[in-house]
């Protein structure tokens, strides 16, 4: 996007305690892999790519693995790496949550965690911490799934947290449609912007990018998932109405006791 967004004006009425940790285990692990220059522990650049790709064959989830059920095999593993790894690792399913946590590289990480700083927040306090976790969780899981479905049985490494926070993006346009956000626009300008117009526009630009990606794959050879952005943000939409729905329910036939 043209924008960098740096605060929402909703006033938060309690710490965001699960936002906050979720920052801060995605930065942990980050500095701890082998993506992280900092970890030295991991040797010189050739070691490191062999660790790597170990790495993410135990991590990362793989649309070959999220498919059918099963662990990649021999075969599978010698097309994707070049060391000479174990294609043991764990089950699709618990790659999929872990993937969410893996990120490629310093500005993958701070692209991701400064969208789930700014609007983090305010869907966890207007949701619950509850609430709030489950639908991070489930919407990354959907889309790691969607983005597997989209790819076909390829032996190709998904990570990122980008599935997740595009399910709160989507939660966040309905539970604070009128917030106005301060963006960065084209890296430069401060403005304050419809915070339902920032959000909109980037699942705009994804869809569209996905669509591109679908239609002419051979012209398109970039790295990120939009299938798993699309399919992230629809789900949080949809469970941010059916939650926030249920939720303004209960709270008006209590209500309604008193």
């Amino acid at each position: 996007m043209a924008g960098i967004p740096l605060s929402d004006d909703y006033p938060v009425r309690r710490v965001p305690v699960v936002t906050y940790a979720l920052v801060a285990v995605n930065v942990t692990v980050y500095l701890l892999s082998p993506m992280s220059m900092l970890a030295v522990w991991y040797g010189d650049p050739s070691a490191r790519v062999c660790a790597l790709e170990q790495y993410l064959l135990r991590w990362a989830a793989f649309p070959a693995e999220l498919l059918t059920g099963t662990r990649l095999g021999a075969e599978q593993v010698d097309s994707f790496a070049v060391c000479s790894v174990d294609p043991a690792g764990t089950w699709p399913w618990v790659s999929a949550v872990t993937s969410m946590f893996l990120h490629a590289d310093a500005w993958h990480l701070v692209g991701n965690m400064v969208y789930l700083f700014v609007f983090g927040p305010c869907v966890e306090d207007r949701l619950g911490r509850f609430r709030f976790a489950a639908i991070y969780l489930g919407t990354g899981l959907a889309a790691c799934y969607g983005f597997a479905l989209a790819e076909g049985p390829a032996v190709v490494p998904m990570v990122g947290a980008s599935g997740a926070i595009s399910g709160v993006l989507g939660a966040y346009l309905v539970v604070q449609f009128r917030s106005r956000v301060t963006t960065l626009l084209l890296g430069i300008l401060p403005v304050r912007l419809p915070g339902w117009m920032l959000v909109a526009t980037f699942f705009a630009l994804d869809y569209f990018l996905y669509l591109s990606s679908s239609l002419y794959p051979d012209e398109q050879q970039g790295s990120v998932a939009y299938a798993a952005h699309v399919y992230g943000f629809l789900t949080g939409l949809v469970v941010g109405l059916l939650v926030y729905r249920v939720r303004w329910g209960a709270g008006a036939r209590l209500s309604d006791v008193h």
